[in-house]
């Protein structure tokens, strides 16, 4: 049996918000039958350009939320974007879960579902198109969507990367498009 509460939302005053994406009820059976806990999967974001997620277990739920919540903070990764999309497309996988994000133009927002749509809203993006291929288990998908962000950089960061300035690299970029129309 699987609880649902997708749209719990709690502030807090440090800036973050806290968002449910799932909770599951564990049975283990022991000698005199069985011993109910819950799993609870919680997104953590300040809106702005930070997110990370958490589980936690309890043998309540609003311990177990409250346990992942504190799990989360501790995992918060820094997404990069440009103009509220994406700097270029991206796949994020885990397990048998490929999340594929694309940069939309601006002001068609968030195409995503579930697990994907929570990360993307939390994390400050506004333009984004998002696909799941496989596994939907919405643990996997987010463990894959965080993967995908993680992977993201500025083109400053890129250059810092390969070692060679960000003029360089725009004007190489630049010359190949128009060799490519001679």
């Amino acid at each position: 049996m699987e609880l649902k509460l997708a749209n719990v939302r709690e502030k807090e005053s440090d800036g973050f918000q806290d968002r449910v994406v799932g909770i599951n009820r564990v049975a283990k059976v022991v000698k005199g039958g069985r011993r109910f806990s819950f799993s609870a999967l919680v997104v953590v974001g300040d809106g702005k350009s930070k997110v990370g997620f958490g589980v936690g277990k309890a043998g309540e739920v609003p311990d177990a939320i409250k346990k992942a919540s504190e799990q989360a903070k501790k995992s918060l990764i820094d997404v990069s974007h440009v103009d509220g999309t994406l700097p270029f497309e991206v796949d994020g996988k885990f397990g048998s879960s490929k999340v594929r994000m694309y940069p939309a133009k601006s002001g068609k927002g968030i195409i995503a579902g579930g697990a994907v749509r929570i990360i993307v809203e939390l994390s400050g993006l506004q333009d984004i198109v998002c696909k799941v291929h496989g596994s939907k288990n919405s643990h996997n998908v987010v463990r894959a969507t965080i993967d995908g962000l993680k992977q993201l950089m500025t083109i400053e960061e890129y250059a810092v990367h390969r070692g060679v300035s960000s003029n360089e690299l725009q004007q190489k970029k630049h010359v190949g498009k128009e060799d490519k129309l001679k």
